[in-house]
């Protein structure tokens, strides 16, 4: 591939930065806030940090299998959109939310009743658990305001309105971590509440996001704003093309996650320091990672508009462009991330272990962060931006289940190795996604219009 493809095509840059910086400026706000809350939460103990840390394991889970239905959704949409079939992009939204929901009602039921049994699953800490059963029995009741927020949002961003999502998200984490620190610690007049308090103070930001985009779709009449009518306007044959394309996705999303979930498991297994350098670490990562996660579904929103179009070509070409882009800026920014990594956590007051833990983790992570960007690009960005689903799905399991789970169990439990290595070796997983995801990109099988279908 020659240099001067990657730079010819003005419309492309264009339209990238249209979608990715405020792509990009969301989820960067989503994650210094949540490195402010995890200080905060930090100047408690370690206890604490780990308590919020595994409660907040559950809401992952919850998390990506939202993810997985949102995303699976926005296939469609971005392709419609392509294909200007507006009534179809409200049906899609119509099944997205209903879908979402119901995943949150179930796991709002299990945090409620059963919480120091899931929170024992990943620890055996009596006070962790403890502390954690109490965050978790506030927070679940966000937990459908969630995933109403999440369908709306991915199908704004799939028609290419990226910036109510990153307004609606700005405003909401901004008031999180403001209530988070008066009610942690009790100051502007209100109680000290401990890790209750940021618990509280996490619906409250829930609750107003929500309400701000409902808000702002149906005040602005953006084209998603559906009517009753228009979102349940559903055929059987229809509600079966979208399953048959999403449900892959949210069974990648969901096992993917119960493997990353193992993971997490191990660490608890191996101690409570473990755990809060785990915590701080992969914190400080969401906010390097949020450039790609940008970038990547960015990728997915103009490669599946380009589909819905009937333009393959020019799919396959923004798909090349994708996959050398994306890993040249990773490498920058894993160099950037392992040189200032003392000085990131300067800020945390922890022990001396626990900041050694959490350093060499960040430098496992920017060592594997240019293949870890090429797979998420290959993923989200590409296969199923394509409707391809199902060889995602093969991938990202394969990787976890084949690599990550086996390794994350034999360093972590059976050779008792530092967790730094634990995580190296989990990363490996990256390079299995490789070895089967390039060859499938340049096959050119991936692109698949669903609007025709």
């Amino acid at each position: 591939m020659r240099l001067n493809f990657l730079f010819n095509d003005k419309g492309f840059y264009k339209t990238l930065l249209t979608l990715a910086i405020p792509m990009v400026i969301q989820n960067l706000m989503l994650s210094s806030l949540n490195l402010v809350d995890n200080i905060i939460i930090g100047r408690l103990n370690v206890t604490a940090i780990a308590s919020v840390g595994l409660a907040n394991q559950y809401f992952f889970l919850l998390n990506l299998v939202l993810f997985g239905i949102a995303s699976g959704a926005a296939i469609f949409t971005a392709q419609y959109w392509g294909n200007k079939d507006l009534p179809n992009i409200k049906r899609v939204l119509g099944i997205c939310i209903f879908t979402g929901a119901t995943a949150a009602l179930l796991f709002t039921i299990g945090g409620l009743a059963f919480p120091k049994q899931i929170l024992s699953i990943f620890s055996n800490d009596k006070h962790v658990i403890a502390m954690g059963s109490d965050y978790l029995r506030i927070i679940v009741f966000s937990y459908i305001m969630t995933s109403i927020t999440f369908s709306f949002s991915f199908t704004l961003r799939s028609t290419g309105n990226v910036k109510p999502p990153m307004v609606v998200s700005m405003i909401a984490l901004s008031i999180n971590t403001i209530l988070n620190y008066a009610l942690v610690y009790g100051y502007l007049g209100m109680p000290r509440m401990g890790i209750r308090g940021s618990a509280i103070a996490t619906l409250i930001a829930r609750t107003l996001e929500v309400t701000l985009m409902l808000s702002i779709v149906y005040i602005k009449k953006y084209p998603i704003a559906a009517s009753f009518k228009e979102l349940t306007d559903l055929t059987f044959p229809f509600i079966r093309k979208f399953y048959r394309v999403t449900i892959p996705v949210i069974l990648n999303e969901s096992i993917w996650a119960l493997g990353v979930s193992i993971y997490a498991i191990v660490y608890a297994h191996m101690g409570t320091n473990v755990i809060a350098s785990i915590n701080i670490s992969s914190t400080i990562e969401r906010i390097t990672w949020v450039i790609f996660m940008g970038f990547g579904n960015a990728g997915a929103v103009m490669i599946g508009n380009k589909i819905g179009e009937k333009k393959p070509k020019e799919a396959y070409s923004y798909a090349k462009r994708f996959i050398v882009l994306g890993p040249t800026l990773a490498m920058l920014a894993g160099v950037i991330v392992a040189l200032g990594s003392n000085i990131i956590l300067a800020v945390y007051t922890i022990p001396p272990l626990v900041h050694n833990y959490a350093q060499n983790n960040l430098y496992v992570f920017s060592i594997f962060l240019c293949a870890r960007t090429f797979n998420f690009i290959c993923i989200i960005g590409i296969l199923r931006s394509g409707g391809d689903t199902a060889y995602s799905l093969f991938i990202d399991l394969g990787g976890v289940w084949f690599v990550g789970v086996p390794m994350a169990l034999l360093a972590g439990l059976y050779l008792h190795l530092p967790v730094y290595y634990v995580y190296a070796l989990i990363s490996l997983e990256e390079v299995f996604k490789i070895i089967f995801g390039a060859p499938r990109i340049l096959s050119k099988k991936w692109i698949n219009n669903l609007t025709t279908s």
